[in-house]
């Protein structure tokens, strides 16, 4: 008979199964996208950079952007092998889910040809826009908060998220947009992206702050459903627990 630690360890994917289906009952993907939308617009209007990157709450312009650029060398210059597959960056079209403000967006577009980027809040769309008018290869847009059928059906060469799926509660809303990243994607084509992962932490339907956590098995189960097939992880059990899918041929 299991007991103690063995027997919480034997029940965890139980207890994370029956607070995923709490979940995605209490609110349909309509109601959680509504309520993320609203949450982030009220966001955007109280300190949106703070709340993109809560390393700070009196960002400058400039410290703001240059974290971004921190992130796209970190996560995306050091994997160009993956992300590029011997294609030129100046030539590849790439996309970002979850935008925000623009902070990332910036520099994608100061190393790939195009630049799509979508997020659910209008007020953070705005502001990336203000700030991203010179960047004539990026095209930014709101989204309803559930797929990206506002982003044009073109040929994309490359997906990318960071810090957004954390967020979300609902795992059927996540599961979504991996869905719709592998519609734009060209076949073989990578989507790098985070999630937590650290599943101690459960979080609750009405949250829009902590989001659903991942285990590798579910990442690696999503990831089939979904038409990629998981290459690589890193930070499984983690706060940040990056995904790289790479869309089956």
């Amino acid at each position: 008979m299991l007991t103690g630690n063995a027997l919480k360890a034997a029940l965890r994917p139980l207890y994370r199964g029956l607070c995923r289906a709490y979940t995605n009952a209490r609110f349909t993907p309509s109601q959680h996208a509504e309520r993320m939308k609203s949450a982030w617009n009220q966001r955007a209007r109280e300190n949106a950079w703070h709340f993109i990157a809560t390393g700070k709450t009196d960002w400058s312009e400039e410290e703001f952007f240059a974290s971004g650029e921190r992130t796209v060398s970190e996560h995306i210059l050091t994997d160009i092998e993956n992300i590029c597959q011997g294609k030129s960056p100046d030539r590849m079209r790439v996309l970002e889910i979850g935008s925000g403000a623009g902070r990332i967006t910036r520099a994608l577009a100061r190393t790939f040809g195009e630049v799509h980027a979508v997020d659910v809040s209008g007020e953070m769309v705005r502001r990336a826009r203000a700030s991203l008018r010179d960047c004539l290869n990026v095209h930014l847009y709101e989204n309803n908060g559930m797929d990206l059928s506002v982003i044009p059906e073109l040929p994309f060469d490359f997906a990318f998220s960071y810090l957004v799926f954390q967020h979300i509660p609902s795992y059927a809303v996540i599961e979504g947009y991996v869905r719709e990243a592998g519609r734009l994607l060209r076949p073989g084509g990578l989507f790098k992206f985070q999630v937590r992962g650290n599943t101690a932490d459960e979080s609750k339907a009405d949250d829009t702050w902590v989001g659903f956590a991942f285990s590798d098995e579910c990442a690696r189960a999503m990831a089939g459903e979904c038409g990629f097939e998981a290459r690589y992880q890193a930070g499984a059990g983690s706060q940040d627990f990056w995904l790289w899918f790479f869309k089956k041929q």
